[in-house]
């Protein structure tokens, strides 16, 4: 089983289509993806119970029709995207254009560890003071206020207003929450 590749010149998206995976089998690497998360949410929700109980369903009943739906779904989008007359054989994405994505997941990894260490909203504050300056080139004057007061707005809203707990660090234990 190849993976189906196409030379061309650039198109207008500035993927060249030299090597690299078609769209083609890139719908059919996330269908498979998404049907094996599907699968999981299934087999978790047998676990705990699909039938009825005296008072009402159990807590799977309702997970276990959503998993299958993500099955059934993912599995059509698999099955047509492999079987098509017409497959769509062009380069998913070109080197140039990886590379953007690549600038964006690492940095987004790294804000989903350093959640962990210094909690959600100190996190942010890094996260999106970091992305002001790197990719928009944005003065201090600017980043200082939004970096630092969209994660306090956050914080009002969910831990005050709305009671919803999320990750926190030393830094809000300081506070007392």
């Amino acid at each position: 089983m190849g993976v189906c590749m196409q030379d061309s010149s650039n198109d207008s998206t500035g993927n060249s289509g030299k090597g690299g995976l078609s769209t083609k089998w890139a719908e059919i690497i996330v269908g498979v993806i998404i049907f094996l998360l599907g699968l999981l949410v299934i087999v978790d929700s047998v676990r705990v119970g699909i039938g009825w109980a005296p008072d009402g369903p159990r807590a799977g009943y309702f997970p276990f029709y959503i998993g299958l739906f993500i099955c059934v779904c993912s599995a059509w989008i698999v099955l047509t995207t492999f079987f098509s007359k017409k497959p769509d054989t062009s380069a998913f994405v070109g080197p140039g254009k990886f590379k953007l994505v690549l600038s964006v997941l690492f940095p987004a990894m790294a804000f989903v560890i350093a959640i962990y260490f210094v909690g959600i909203y100190v996190a942010s504050a890094f996260f999106i003071g970091i992305f002001m300056r790197w990719l928009g080139k944005f003065g201090l004057s600017k980043i200082l206020p939004v970096s630092l007061l969209t994660p306090t707005i956050m914080f009002l809203l969910f831990e005050i207003w709305f009671l919803v707990p999320l990750p926190k660090g030393p830094l809000e234990a300081m506070f007392g929450y």
